[in-house]
């Protein structure tokens, strides 16, 4: 890695793609209402399981981990989804809408030689190759990504430290020197937490304007919030 450039690592899923879409296709099926319910429980357990799977030293495919989340979703509103509604919804991951303020921001990024952006996700190897190269607001900028980075060698998920010292040596980077010199952009708060307990820094993009509640380590904070993506390349330097 040279010398005089800045490692910024992008979440992706709820960083940059939006997962609103998921929304609209499950209302294909269910009630607006119920709809936004199971996406919510769909994502709830997306993490519940990924946490899990870390703490009982098991691994499973965030592919496999994202299918088993959404028939416990609708399992629990007493509701039944065939096969192929299923592989329909799963499909849709790869062709999520970016949030709004993600476009301008990779352009304006594509013109930061001094920063090495890199996508860097819980999915599978596959899976967020996938998003990146489907999503058709995503695909043109995915040329500023440098690296797509993913826990598939690790075989653990965020905030597992060993996942973002994965992150540092794919880099170039030492995990017990120079976890300093990178710096993670995310929108969930466990993955900003899991970077600064490893020494990252890390900048919680904010859309909701609702503040930093997250008290599961009380002292650890973000490097910096934001409201729109764009104000990280104000705060890198």
């Amino acid at each position: 890695m040279a010398e005089n450039k800045v490692v910024v690592a992008f979440d992706l899923y709820g960083t940059l793609l939006s997962t609103d879409s998921i929304v609209k296709q499950l209302g294909q099926h269910f009630s607006n209402a119920k709809a936004q319910s199971i996406s919510t429980s769909w994502r709830r357990y997306q993490l519940e399981y990924a946490w899990s799977l870390n703490i009982m030293g098991q691994y499973n495919s965030f592919s496999n981990i994202t299918q088993n989340s959404l028939r416990h979703a609708v399992a629990e509103h007493d509701e039944k989804l065939d096969e192929d509604a299923i592989d329909e919804l799963l499909r849709a991951y790869h062709s999520l809408v970016t949030f709004p303020d993600v476009q301008a921001t990779l352009g304006q990024l594509a013109n930061r030689p001094d920063i090495t952006a890199v996508v860097f996700s819980n999915g599978t190897q596959a899976m967020v190759t996938n998003s990146v190269r489907d999503s058709t607001d995503l695909s043109p900028h995915s040329a500023v990504f440098k690296q797509i980075i993913t826990v598939d060698e690790v075989r653990q998920f965020k905030p597992a430290p060993a996942v973002y010292a994965h992150l540092a040596r794919k880099m170039g980077n030492s995990p017990s020197s120079q976890m300093a010199d990178l710096w993670l952009v995310s929108g969930n708060p466990f993955d900003v937490i899991g970077a600064r307990s490893c020494g990252m820094h890390a900048i919680w993009v904010d859309r909701a304007r609702r503040g930093w509640m997250d008290a599961a380590v009380p002292d650890l904070q973000p490097t910096a919030v934001v409201h729109d993506l764009s104000d990280i390349l104000t705060v890198i330097q």
